[in-house]
């Protein structure tokens, strides 16, 4: 058993997967719109709401729960995440060979923040990401924090975290798919960039950046303009820049 908490998180397991959600606690006494219409949305998928005060759900939780608490069974992992999300790499390889358009997938290379992963998650659901790759070593992954930043996007977007990351790029260029680094002293901008094909925008860690065989195995690095005092931006800002730039090619593409 596990428990995860905040409205968000506890909506996207209500929509996503309500079958793993086995106890569900709503605060007592906050009867604003958010909390009623978690409350409606459990009763429509037979989940029973159980009401407490604010310190009986300080109790269950040492995180900050906004009067939402639920506890999941053995579906889910031990920090909340559901399996249908968490791919594995054969699961994203066979589902870029089976797209039907081109997909644009993130690969964040060593990012231990997870508050940028859960950013990065969120703007990885709005871009419409095929899915989010990331090391197991040295990296986060699907944690409470991360869920509760990432505002129901942990549910929706499937995260991937792979054993060998520069194989993982390699199986990527062997189904067609561009591999474009986030480098800031790359000569070519973003927005100099052509993003609709096929596309893997790659992000490394924060303050360090790309490991040097992640580098060399990307096929272009870009950068950011920076028109500031700042030499950087923070890996989920530059994730968000980057799939919003990808996003606003495709979407022109497409209307042509």
């Amino acid at each position: 058993m596990a428990r995860v908490y905040g409205i968000h998180v506890v909506e996207g397991l209500l929509r996503e997967n309500p079958s793993a959600v086995i106890n569900l606690w709503l605060q007592r006494g906050r009867g604003d719109q958010r909390r009623v219409a978690l409350a409606s949305l459990a009763r429509s998928q037979g989940v029973v709401v159980q009401w407490g005060t604010r310190g009986e759900l300080d109790e269950l939780v040492a995180g900050r729960h906004q009067g939402a608490v639920a506890e999941i069974d053995a579906e889910v992992d031990e920090n909340g995440a559901g399996t249908d999300k968490l791919w594995q790499e054969a699961e994203l390889l066979a589902a870029i060979d089976d797209a039907s358009s081109a997909p644009l997938i993130l690969v964040l290379d060593g990012v231990t923040d997870p508050h940028n992963l859960g950013a990065c998650l969120r703007s990885a659901d709005a871009a419409g990401v095929m899915a989010v790759v990331a090391p197991k070593d040295r990296a986060v992954g699907i944690t409470p924090v991360v869920r509760k930043v990432a505002c129901g996007a942990a549910e929706t977007v499937p995260f991937v975290q792979v054993t060998n990351l520069s194989r993982t790029l390699g199986a990527f260029k062997e189904r067609g798919v561009w591999l474009y680094g986030a480098d800031g002293e790359a000569p070519t901008s973003l927005y100099e960039t052509q993003l609709t094909g096929a596309v893997a925008l790659v992000l490394g860690a924060e303050g360090s950046g790309l490991r040097r065989l992640t580098r060399e195995s990307c096929d272009f690095l870009v950068s950011l303009p920076m028109a500031g005092a700042v030499s950087s931006l923070n890996v989920s800002v530059a994730a968000g820049v980057c799939l919003f730039e990808a996003m606003r090619q495709r979407l022109g593409a497409r209307d042509a």
